[in-house]
């Protein structure tokens, strides 16, 4: 445990992941816009830096945790970014969800530079990130995971090694669109269910132990019955996914009928104003349009 560890990013989900490294006994030096994000780990005994750039002087590998592909090029690349301050040989680790094309021109330019980069994206809520079972998914050559894989160890229980740089973003992508497309479904088919007359309850007992079962419907058809749409990530961000998959499917002229209309739901939603709630919120387009509420004691079995 001689490397020195930045973590950048101490949301909701970085900061669970800092704290395990941090418990683990990883030298850890964090940085986040948050005073009180920065404050929980200190107080713990991690150090803090100023900018990235002070960061990635007085460390070895750097894991970032950032909300955007934006985000994430100009904590790297930014005026006093990551590589300002870089030796040759640092690692940079994108745990975040940052677009698969970027991914790859990042590390190219970082290549170049001198300074390491994998991303290691993550599956999984805030409380498996706070339990340390996340699964997290590798691309980078086999040197660098099994050097890291101690500390993504302590962030999950689950590391697959996904191949090449940019992997781990694709195939976190991928499983990424298949909730977004169950999401969306899941917010035609309550509102359509309540206004034709079924017991919102009993269709939510379906479809949480029938063939219709999703993680989308056990997660957010319950909460959509006691009207608590503010729950997951919220829909602004979870957009990028839309956005990435739009860009591969016109770069390597691939075909995504189910994506693109999920994400025609998805700007409906976000332009209703639903963008800080989380993907359930989507139900909300639907009931509005049909003029019905998929609640408790709302249909008439």
């Amino acid at each position: 445990m001689g490397e020195k560890i930045g973590f950048i990013g101490l949301g909701e989900m970085g900061k669970w992941m800092a704290r395990n490294i941090l418990k683990a006994g990883f030298n850890l030096t964090v940085l986040d816009m948050n005073p009180e994000a920065v404050k929980f780990l200190t107080d713990q005994g991690a150090g803090s830096a100023a900018t990235p750039e002070e960061l990635a002087a007085s460390v070895d590998w750097i894991f970032l945790s950032l909300p955007s592909t934006a985000v994430v090029e100009k904590v790297i690349f930014g005026a006093s970014g990551i590589v300002k301050g870089a030796p040759t040989g640092t690692l940079v680790v994108d745990c975040g969800t940052t677009g698969y094309l970027p991914t790859l021109d990042f590390e190219k330019r970082l290549k170049e530079r001198g300074v390491g980069f994998a991303d290691a994206p993550v599956s999984g809520m805030a409380a498996r990130a706070k339990e340390g079972t996340l699964t997290v998914i590798f691309g980078g050559n086999n040197a660098v995971f099994d050097q890291i894989k101690p500390v993504l160890d302590v962030m999950s229980n689950k590391v697959l090694h996904m191949g090449k740089a940019g992997n781990g973003q694709l195939t976190k992508l991928v499983n990424q669109l298949l909730f977004n497309v169950s999401c969306a479904a899941v917010a035609e088919m309550m509102p359509m269910s309540a206004k034709l007359g079924l017991d919102p309850e009993k269709v939510t007992e379906v479809i949480t132990s029938g063939t219709g079962r999703s993680f989308a419907a056990e997660f957010f058809a319950p909460l959509a019955l006691d009207g608590i749409f503010d729950k997951g990530y919220p829909l602004k961000h979870a957009y990028k996914d839309m956005v990435s998959a739009s860009e591969i499917s016109a770069r390597h002229k691939i075909p995504l009928p189910m994506v693109q209309a999920c994400t025609t739901t998805y700007q409906m939603a976000l332009a209703e104003g639903l963008g800080d709630q989380g993907k359930g919120a989507m139900m909300k387009v639907f009931e509005k349009l049909l003029g019905v509420k998929f609640r408790r004691n709302e249909g008439t079995a």
